[in-house]
């Protein structure tokens, strides 16, 4: 029998919220405003509620493959109340304990505190939050690793480099607090959760929300509502929700699915699964796929890389999706799975227009596969946007090159943010195509791009900058492959 039952580990314990004894709680009601809702909690804060401010930032903890937790920074006015069934939630409320009748902060506060990195804090209990997952994550981190750990926290007030000094003087104990005595109990609690893995099915007037935790029934059910939202991370659509004010009536969660959570080499390629977290791909591509690497270190900030998934991201077909580019750069190829077929498209095939993707209604993406390439194949990604963190792109750009005998074998260059959907610059690969790799041929196959696409001018950037902006993304490629050849 299904069950309307979500379970989570709150203060220690087991808490569930039963959406059959609540009739005036949605299945789409976000963390932030469950928590805000119940008593000892409200530290948490809205500030944009869309993932870009921070103020709502939690910590969730899982258990792993290997018997222990790992703690994430997440967004909590991005999740769905349902997405945290059997997983951890810890809120600043948790971090202090009592010595007596004294209250011991966490070091994390304590020396936020000592090096005067708060004002008006508003912001604080978030900051606090992305440092308490600093400190469980990393042991004298450098100050790349902790501005990473802070690009989705907005501070208008103290400024950074307080906050900076607060992370470098906290994070030296090997993550080790009261945290730590517990983390056996805990994960005791999680798997107790997990052995009910019947799928969750709530149901309101107005909302069905369906969360199945097998592969084989995501598929199932996708099949049974053809026409329901998926969403695993949520980090797009519950923007739907919180700055559209939509109303998502069928909801397929399909966070739950271990068996689309995984990073797998084998002899010629790469394949992750499609429920994997964009920070978990972040950290295999450092070594394996550095230009991936070098995209994804732009890309939301951590509490939105924790959340979102790279078939996720792929999905949504956005002409400006930040992975999209490169992907089809890389050669990448997606699995597609449903009750009835299994089959492989190149991840070019898989865009057919604007927002619009070959995808059918009973069909999930299950797989990416990224093909080993040439080390002689040089690949590149760019990214040009108002800020460098946490913003989208205005263009992106990624490119592949072969040459042979300073001549051009093998060219893509695709971009993102010219047209309806990421495409390649057709006209410009086939004048670069057997020519030499040479300042004055790019000189001229930039006018080429130039009139290559027909770019809109919106809110992030003109239809002449975009031009610009591509023909120049071409010759900084030139430039930097140069010195190599």
């Amino acid at each position: 029998m299904k069950q309307a039952t979500v379970k989570f580990v709150l203060d220690d314990k087991i808490t569930e919220v039963n959406f059959s004894d609540r009739p005036g709680l949605k299945p789409t009601t976000t963390l932030l405003n469950w928590l805000r809702s119940i008593q000892g909690h409200k530290g948490v804060k809205e500030g944009c509620g869309q993932g870009d401010c921070g103020a709502c930032t939690v910590v969730i903890a899982e258990t792993t493959s290997g018997g222990r937790l790992l703690y994430k920074a997440i967004n909590s006015c991005l999740v769905f109340l349902p997405m945290i069934h059997g997983k951890q939630v810890i809120t600043v409320e948790n971090l202090s304990i009592k010595e007596g009748k004294k209250k011991k902060l966490h070091p994390v506060q304590q020396m936020l505190v000592e090096t005067y990195g708060i004002q008006c804090g508003y912001c604080t209990p978030g900051m606090v939050m992305s440092l308490f997952a600093l400190f469980k994550n990393h042991n004298n981190p450098s100050d790349e690793i902790i501005r990473d750990g802070f690009t989705g926290n907005l501070c208008r007030c103290t400024g950074y480099r307080p906050i900076m000094e607060a992370a470098r003087k906290a994070c030296i104990g090997n993550g080790v607090d009261h945290f730590t005595g517990k983390e056996k109990e805990i994960i005791k609690l999680l798997n107790e959760i997990k052995c009910d893995s019947k799928t969750i099915a709530i149901k309101t007037d107005r909302q069905t929300y369906l969360k199945p935790f097998t592969l084989i029934e995501a598929m199932r059910l996708k099949k049974e509502y053809p026409d329901a939202t998926l969403i695993n991370g949520s980090t797009d659509v519950a923007l739907k929700q919180t700055k559209h004010k939509e109303i998502l009536n069928l909801i397929i969660d399909v966070s739950g699915v271990e068996e689309i959570r995984f990073i797998r080499e084998e002899k010629d390629k790469i394949v992750i699964g499609a429920g994997t977290s964009l920070e978990e791909v972040k950290k295999m591509s450092q070594t394996k796929l550095p230009s991936l690497f070098d995209m994804l270190k732009v890309f939301g900030s951590l509490q939105i890389r924790n959340l979102g998934t790279i078939g996720g991201n792929i999905a949504t077909a956005s002409p400006i999706g930040d992975t999209l580019p490169l992907l089809f750069a890389l050669g990448a190829s997606l699995t597609l799975n449903s009750n009835s077929s299994n089959r492989t498209i190149t991840g070019e095939d898989f865009i057919t227009g604007y927002r619009q993707t070959v995808l059918r209604k009973d069909e999930l993406i299950t797989e990416v596969n990224i093909p080993v390439n040439n080390p002689e194949t040089k690949i590149a990604t760019y990214k040009i946007s108002k800020r460098r963190d946490l913003d989208i792109s205005s263009v992106s750009g990624a490119f592949r090159l072969k040459i042979h005998n300073w001549k051009v074998t093998d060219i893509a260059l695709i971009f993102g943010g010219m047209a309806v959907r990421t495409m390649h610059a057709t006209k410009t690969e086939k004048f670069l195509k057997g020519k030499k790799w040479s300042r004055t041929i790019v000189e001229e196959a930039m006018k080429v791009l130039a009139e290559e696409f027909s770019p809109i001018t919106d809110a992030r950037a003109g239809a002449t900058f975009r031009r610009l902006a591509a023909r120049n993304l071409l010759m900084k490629f030139y430039l930097e492959t140069m010195p190599g050849i």
